[in-house]
């Protein structure tokens, strides 16, 4: 009613008596002064309003992007929405091919896609013109607090103690356990091969992670049911964390799911990290990665800081299962399908291992003698090249970013570096779709002499701080496969569609038939 009586009222109203003099009066728009009863004009003003906004965003995209390659015009309001929610590899290295620089828009975010090495270089170390924001869930899965989002000095500080994490020292502490974990599995490949054609290994390899990850970084900390639980539930996480989702965290949505999945996450390792204080303060030896970080900052020459709460430490090794999980899985799955469909290849690696464990299969591994495997390096380093686990990592401008000497980008921006463009450049890998490990045994050679080119694990201050970590794991996975067992590839036309969740998959979960080694 009162609604009602409000533009009823005539359209020139006065002000009330106690100010009303001359000059004291106003008109109101006719826009403001419609009637109820006059649908017509109702709709034809909201129409304009639309329109008006319609033209706004054009005009807004179209100055954004400047003398950019993209769409001259970009599709009202949703932009290519769609080819977001399914991306293709195809479809990014099409806007890739464009320019060194193009822009999209998606659900009226302007985004700017760089594809060359200098320009993706350039982002990814510009801390203070850019930092990571991964997706517009991440923040709501990862929590906005979470470290991986720090920027600048609070972030090289977060980082110090971590990065004595991943020393020669602590990684030969963590190689029996993941060695250990890998046996187990594959064992388990091999008896499901007795009844079985061929299987996918998509979900298998990311189980064998996940136990691995959690061994590794809690030890006996976390129980049976709890790394249970996890693992069941961290497919919520991986799905939520696509470039476009729905952005509310309404129940039955993915966000909702995976915010769901990492409270229960959070809650045993929070567990975990109050466990492994207290085994450390009773004097015993470092077991896990969170046994170590607290025996290294209790250390009386220890100089950074002390205090992390349950919560920050939990969160840590959250962010450490989150990188380990959906990338090294990844890498994993296309290592075992690259040696597959190269058994040249899988046949240098099998006679490496014979020279370097000398017939001992089942002596344990050491640093050591991972360090012998030289070829069997250089075909993880060619696996992760040719399929990148992670193609892409975006981030938000956090002011104007000179990334040109013709284009600056608008603060607030979404700024996509590639990496899968560096990877592929043909003037540093030749023939760069071909899988080729030899490319880097020689010292010398254009890939060795060009390590600015390989952004498999980023670069800058947000560059991975586990690389020795995900490459050990990858390389003592296949080694032990290798001695283990023989696998073929059971291509199917899914084989080489590839599947982008947060990270690459084979479409087809990567079908591989296993036989024993005699």
């Amino acid at each position: 009613m009162a609604f009602s009586l409000l533009y009823r009222s005539s359209s020139s109203a006065a002000l009330p008596a106690s100010t009303n003099a001359p000059g004291h009066t106003f008109n109101t728009p006719s826009f403001l002064s419609l009637s109820q009863d006059d649908p017509a004009r109702w709709l034809f003003t909201t129409t304009a309003i639309i329109l008006s906004l319609l033209v706004l965003e054009q005009l807004i995209y179209r100055y954004k992007k400047a003398q950019l390659p993209g769409a001259s015009w970009t599709i009202p309001v949703i932009g290519k929405l769609v080819d977001s929610m399914y991306p293709t590899l195809e479809n990014y290295k099409e806007q890739w091919d464009s320019g060194a620089l193009s822009v999209v828009s998606v659900f009226n975010i302007f985004i700017v896609m760089a594809s060359s090495t200098e320009y993706s270089r350039k982002i990814l170390n510009s801390p203070t013109h850019a930092e990571p924001c991964l997706v517009n869930s991440a923040k709501q899965v990862l929590c906005s607090d979470n470290w991986v989002f720090l920027t600048g000095k609070s972030h090289v500080e977060y980082r110090r103690p971590l990065n004595a994490l991943f020393t020669r020292k602590a990684l030969s502490m963590y190689l029996p356990i993941q060695e250990s974990i890998a046996r187990k599995h594959l064992a388990k490949w091999l008896e499901v091969a007795k009844d079985s054609k061929s299987q996918a290994i998509m979900m298998t390899a990311r189980a064998m992670n996940m136990e691995t990850s959690l061994r590794v970084f809690c030890g006996t900390h976390i129980s049976e049911h709890a790394a249970q639980e996890i693992n069941e539930k961290y497919w919520d996480i991986t799905q939520a964390l696509e470039l476009v989702n729905f952005p509310l965290a309404l129940p039955g949505t993915k966000v909702y799911r995976a915010i769901k999945a990492r409270k229960a996450a959070m809650y045993w390792l929070e567990i975990a990290a109050r466990r492994s204080k207290a085994a450390m303060a009773e004097g015993r030896e470092p077991e896990c990665m969170l046994d170590e970080w607290i025996h290294n900052i209790s250390d009386e020459n220890y100089k950074g800081r002390k205090d992390f709460t349950d919560k920050e430490m939990a969160m840590v090794i959250f962010s450490f299962l989150f990188a380990s999980q959906d990338a090294m899985s990844s890498g994993l799955i296309y290592a075992f399908q690259h040696l597959a469909d190269h058994p040249d290849v899988m046949e240098k690696v099998r006679e490496e291992q014979d020279r370097v464990r000398q017939g001992n299969y089942d002596t344990p591994l050491d640093l050591d003698m991972l360090d012998d495997m030289t070829y069997l390096q250089a075909v993880i380093k060619e696996s992760m090249r040719v399929m990148p686990p992670v193609t892409m990592v975006p981030y938000k401008t956090t002011k104007s970013f000179p990334i040109s000497d013709d284009y600056v980008v608008p603060a607030g921006t979404m700024i996509i570096p590639s990496f899968f463009n560096p990877l592929h450049d043909p003037s540093v890998y030749p023939e760069p779709e071909v899988f080729r490990p030899e490319r880097w045994l020689d010292p010398k050679g254009l890939a060795n002499t060009n390590p600015k080119n390989y952004l498999v694990f980023g670069s800058g201050p947000h560059r991975c701080i586990g690389i020795e970590y995900a490459t050990m794991n990858m390389a003592l996975t296949i080694a032990t496969a290798a001695t283990m067992m023989r696998w073929e590839h059971d291509v199917t036309p899914l084989s080489g569609a590839v599947e982008i969740i947060a990270t690459l998959f084979p479409k087809d979960g990567c079908r591989l038939k296993f036989t024993p080694r005699n």
